[in-house]
């Protein structure tokens, strides 16, 4: 898998990277002795100090002002056996020479390692692969050979994302023994049983860690996932085996959500252009809605399950959490591992929880409320002026109200997401899923409010389903162009600009010599550092609020959606394939926190539907002369249907049976085993007392 050409692949890299799409014919260009080949005869792999050859999987790039005995203990320490506390991994400086020495940081390390190493790290990270029967067990390296797959050393057997991910494990844990500091550095401590890497980072010493693109690999992914327009299926398996499960589910949950919305898009046109001056008909659209929005997650579940236990992460045990690298304390004693590590007093992290942070949060929500009044008395200016002149100018500048504050919308939620990190940080979190966690939940808070609280204003205060459909549209559509603009033409514009002066130094200096690995690494590093799937889940939790809440007064709002989803797919795949460093996998079983945000969601979807039935005139008909029993009545349909709801997401089961089965086929056979072990175990003490 990893004897690659480092030649070809790195120019086809920098051909896609500028947006180039014949790469074999640029190729041929710039070597023109190659035509018909395309190919150079050199492999993607370099020595270390021993005369061992391997190819390079991550790039350590430390300071370029990096005391030399740090950079001899930490490249022992990542050279040593695992019996002595170390990596036991392989390792080698990158060579930089000529003109590039000066203006390239010649501290850059590259990482690999054996495929008896990778194999036994596979074991110790817990990798789940898929046995000779079918059933997806944990790997150990003794029991190998009855593994699917497996065939000779096991070259091919874990995916590129596999190996990069083990190796950034076994640097994680690489940790401090009896040192007191790091090498030259006696300001920086080090106490025993400290992540080495975790300190190097936190203090500026390690610049950055990012697995290297495979451009083979990355060549055949692109063309079969976004370089080429079609309706089809995501290769889903592929872009696990590449990226890794947490970009893979993402890209399910996508891929999902947009099918998901495909029945009421088709449902939304018709009822759009029949009925779009006949509000009272959204009654019938809005019971749809709570119907699909309740089965909508139920459903996801299943298929969340049956991805995660494809790819062997759904019974896989999640590792220890270590300590964030920005968490600091004064020295203490962790009961659980046994080490030393710094210990925070949570009384502390609380009090900054609620004196600093939620009461910025709570003051940020009522700028946000201030500024919706401001939009509303735009709006009240605007009608003024259509009033007093009806004509076509005048009824275009009934929507620059809605434009300008979904602008300052976007706005709002930018300055905040800065904001909540800043106070995320300072409240000082000790594991990084505590920090998201709470970075989720401020995010979300303000998000919902700053996005929704105008639509529910309209709603239920003003009762004005003309100006909500109005307000809903312009605001959705607005969003997306903004979103589009954000992350897909203002990406693709910077990376071709900052990639013009490396496509013309290829065409003036290339000639018939092979780019060197040095190109490669130069550019990836140069990229921006790829922050997750944060971002795109939060867009697509803002897009089911517009859908599931309010789209029974705007139908097309589905439609919409569908068609922002299916550029979506192809702006993330090429920014996370061409923009942005490759990220390390992460071996998640499911959407996280983001699963119970949807929920949370859905949940309010149903109250507001059921409220918006209750403000149609076909519904106040029945009830001319008793509004308390109106609201009684909405209220009692509106538990009925959370009940149902809860029901429903207790009948149907979370995991599909026949992976229920394996799974419990599994935990029987490891039980027997067990079993079978202690019981050989009592056999011998026997023996050995006589």
């Amino acid at each position: 898998m990893f004897k690659k050409k480092v030649g070809e692949q790195a120019l086809n890299f920098i051909w896609l990277a500028c947006g180039v799409d014949d790469v074999e014919e640029l190729n041929a260009a710039v070597h023109p002795d190659n035509t018909g080949s395309g190919k150079m005869q050199s492999s993607l792999s370099v020595s270390d100090s021993d005369g061992s050859s391997f190819a390079p999987l991550v790039v350590l790039e430390l300071a370029e002002n990096t005391e030399a005995e740090a950079i001899t203990w930490l490249l022992n320490r990542i050279k040593d056996k695992q019996q002595n506390g170390g990596a036991e991994l392989l390792v080698e400086q990158l060579q930089v020479s000529g003109q590039d020495e000066q203006k390239r940081n010649p501290k850059v390390f590259l990482v690999g390692s054996t495929w008896q190493r990778l194999l036994s790290g596979a074991e110790d990270v817990g990798l789940f692969k898929e046995f000779y029967d079918g059933t997806m067990r944990g790997f150990t390296y003794a029991n190998r050979e009855n593994f699917k797959d497996f065939e000779g050393d096991g070259d091919g057997f874990l995916s590129i994302a596999e190996c990069q991910y083990i190796i950034k494990h076994e640097l994680d844990t690489l940790r401090a023994k009896g040192e007191k500091y790091v090498p030259g550095y006696p300001k920086v401590k080090l106490y025993p049983g400290k992540s080495v890497i975790r300190r190097l980072q936190s203090k500026g010493i390690l610049v950055q860690v990012f697995p290297l693109h495979d451009k083979e690999e990355l060549k055949r992914l692109s063309f079969s996932w976004y370089r080429k327009i079609k309706l089809s299926y995501q290769p889903l398996d592929d872009i696990r085996h590449y990226f890794g499960e947490g970009l893979g589910l993402y890209f399910g949950f996508l891929e999902y959500f947009t099918f998901a919305l495909v029945p009421m898009a088709f449902i939304g046109i018709p009822y759009y252009l029949f009925a779009w001056e006949d509000y009272d008909r959204y009654v019938l659209f809005a019971v749809f809605n709570l119907l699909w929005s309740t089965v909508f997650l139920e459903v996801w579940k299943r298929c969340s399950a049956q991805l995660a236990y494809r790819w062997g992460t759904l019974s896989r045990k999640k590792a220890f959490e270590e300590p964030r690298p920005g968490f600091h304390g004064v020295l203490g004693f962790n009961p659980v591992t046994g080490r030393e590590e710094p210990v925070y007093p949570n009384t502390k992290r609380q009090l900054r929880i609620y004196l600093v942070s939620v009461p910025f949060v709570l003051l940020c929500l009522y700028l946000s409320l201030h500024v919706m009044m401001i939009y509303f008395d735009m709006e009240n200016w605007a009608l003024s002026i259509y009033d007093e002149d009806p004509n076509f100018w005048t009824s275009v500048l009934l929507f620059i109200p809605s434009i300008i504050y979904a602008v300052v919308i976007e706005l709002m939620n930018l300055l905040y997401r800065y904001a909540a990190e800043f106070l995320t940080h300072w409240e000082n979190h000790r594991l990084e899923s505590s920090f998201q966690n709470h970075l989720v939940l401020k995010v979300l808070v303000f998000n919902f409010v700053n996005c929704f609280a105008s639509l529910f204003y309209i709603a239920f205060v003003m009762q004005d389903m003309v100006l909500l459909r109005q307000s809903l549209a312009t605001l959705l559509i607005t969003s997306q162009i903004l979103n589009q603009v954000m992350e897909a033409f203002l990406p693709y514009w910077l990376q071709r600009r900052r990639n013009k002066k490396v496509h013309k130094r290829v065409k003036r200096m290339m000639g018939d010599k092979e780019l060197p690995l040095v190109e490669q690494i130069q550019l990836e590093s140069d990229m921006n550092t790829y922050l997750g799937t944060f971002d795109d889940y939060l867009e697509q939790f803002l897009l089911f609020g517009y859908v599931s809440l309010f789209s029974c007064v705007y139908p097309l709002a589905a439609l919409l959606v569908v068609l922002n989803n299916v550029t979506e797919v192809y702006s993330d795949a090429f920014k996370i394939c061409h923009v942005f460093k490759r990220p390390f996998s992460e071996p998640t079983s499911d959407i996280g926190v983001w699963q119970l945000a949807f929920e949370t969601m859905s949940a309010i979807a149903v109250v507001t539907n059921c409220a918006l039935i209750g403000l149609s005139p076909q519904v106040k008909a029945y009830f001319p002369e008793a509004e308390t029993q109106l609201i009684l009545t909405v209220v009692a349909v509106e538990h009925i249907i959370l009940a149902f709801k809860f029901v429903l997401a207790f009948v149907i089961p979370d995991v599909p049976k026949h992976i229920q089965i394996k799974l419990a086929k599994l935990e029987f056979e490891s039980l027997e085993a067990l079993k079978k072990k202690k019981m050989l175990e009592a056999t011998e003490i026997p023996k050995t007392d006589k």
